[in-house]
């Protein structure tokens, strides 16, 4: 990371220029249609989508995962649909008795199964326990998404789909995941509805 973005001041105009042309990469259209196919997929199927990440990936998790299961924009059903960071019980349970690390292997070795989608979110690529529970996704059959930053990192191996942000610090790549959420939110609404 460029040591100036976090070592002295910097304006409105500098942290605004950070973010001009983030979301006009040319990759983003593909990735983002071939998501929207696979949970469309899995919930025409009757399957399942799951969704995990830490610290600001987590709310994104959550966040996305209560736009299925909910609605984004229009009336519909409930998608199956939700983040497993939102069992507080569950999370502080397994991550004292089989570590940090397992977290999300642990739960999608509980919940996941074949047919369904997991998706795990990193922005630097390399977080062990999304690494780890994209891994058992794969091995159970469950289809692989990571959404990633910084290269994609480590997670990308274990993907069978990437939506690839930016290069940069987290901020800059959780608001383009968010951002590449939501028009995959609106894309997989609008092909449940408008088929």
């Amino acid at each position: 990371m460029d040591r100036s973005v976090i070592e002295g001041r910097r304006g409105f105009a500098a942290l605004l220029a950070d973010r001009q042309g983030q979301l006009e990469r040319p990759h983003y259209q593909a990735q983002v249609e071939a998501i929207v196919a696979a949970l469309v997929r899995a919930f025409r199927d009757g399957h399942r989508v799951w969704w995990f990440g830490n610290g600001g990936s987590a709310a994104d998790a959550q966040h996305l995962a209560a736009e299925f299961s909910g609605r984004f924009l229009r009336e519909r059903g409930g998608l199956p649909s939700e983040a497993f960071t939102v069992n507080s019980s569950a999370v502080t349970a397994i991550a004292n008795d089989f570590g940090y690390e397992q977290l999300f292997a642990r739960m999608v070795e509980a919940l996941a199964r074949p047919g369904d989608v997991v998706v795990g979110i990193t922005t630097s690529g390399t977080s062990k326990n999304v690494v780890a529970g994209l891994r058992r996704a794969r091995e159970i059959g469950a289809t692989t998404v990571a959404f990633s930053g910084n290269g994609g990192g480590t997670v990308t191996a274990f993907a069978d789909l990437v939506l690839l942000g930016p290069d940069g610090y987290s901020a800059i790549v959780q608001e383009v995941h968010i951002t590449m959420g939501h028009i995959i939110c609106d894309l997989v609404e609008q092909e449940l509805l408008f088929p």
